[in-house]
This record gives structure tokens, C-alpha cells and sequence, in this order.
């Protein structure tokens, strides 16, 4: 997967593609209409953002590229790629509790905030992209 160099883009099967982790300058795109709702991304190589009808959805410091990035009703998916390692924060339902999958293998249990983020770090040097699930338990 590379950075992607439309900022977002809609994909085949309800998925989405965003952000650029090469960019040296921060670059935006907002009211981005995408599977009926209005995104709004920010990307460069120390950070991309993700807020989806003006409501958090997605960061990471520094920045990544995302691809295959679907919500469903129990959580969301993704693939991430990056130069280094990223702590990266997801919107989800507040206090509840969720499995976290990182390359295919479960990391644990993680309980989201009462604004519904969750954090996790991933390992991205020297790596493709890594495939993140975070399911509802």
C-alpha cells in the first residue's frame, strides 16, 4: 500500500483510503462526501487526522497512510503503513470494552475512555502495512 496521494478516497466494499506519510507540509481536505457521510482529513509526515461528520475518528503521531479502513457495528479495521512506530488513537463507543488485533494477532483487552478513544501503539519501521482489528467483546 502507498500513501495516498488523493488525501482520502473511497474504495471497493464500503472501504476508505486516507492520509500521506510522506508529505513534509500539512495538507487538509474537509466536506470530503464519501458512503454518505462528510469526511475531513489532515496528513503529513508527523501526523494524520480522521474526523468523520465533525466527530473524531481516527490519529496517529507521527503521521500514516490507511488503507481498507471500515467501521462496522461492533468496531473497525484497517491497514496502516508509516516511516516509524505510531501511537495511534481510534473513536469508538464510549466506556466499552473491545479486542485488539495487530497483524492478525491479539494484543489483549482494552476499554475505551467516556469519549470513546482508544490508544495503542504500533510497530511500523522496516515494515508493510500492518492490519489493525478492533472488535467489541
Amino acid at each position: 500500500m502507498a500513501a495516498v496521494e488523493q488525501l482520502i478516497r473511497e474504495g471497493e466494499g464500503g472501504v476508505i483510503y486516507f492520509g500521506n506519510h510522506l508529505l513534509t507540509e500539512k495538507k487538509k481536505l474537509e466536506d470530503f462526501p464519501c458512503l454518505g457521510d462528510l469526511y475531513k482529513v489532515k496528513t503529513y509526515q508527523a501526523m494524520t487526522k480522521l474526523e468523520k461528520n465533525g466527530m473524531f475518528l481516527y490519529e496517529s503521531v507521527p503521521g500514516t497512510s490507511v488503507g481498507d479502513f471500515k467501521e462496522t457495528d461492533n468496531g473497525l479495521s484497517f491497514r496502516v503503513e508509516g516511516n516509524e512506530d505510531a501511537q495511534l488513537t481510534v473513536g469508538l463507543k464510549e466506556d466499552t470494552e473491545y479486542e485488539v488485533f495487530v497483524g492478525g494477532e491479539s494484543i489483549g483487552r482494552m476499554k475505551t475512555n467516556l469519549g470513546g478513544k482508544l490508544s495503542l501503539g504500533v510497530e511500523l519501521s522496516g515494515t508493510d502495512a500492518v492490519e489493525v482489528k478492533v472488535v467489541e467483546v
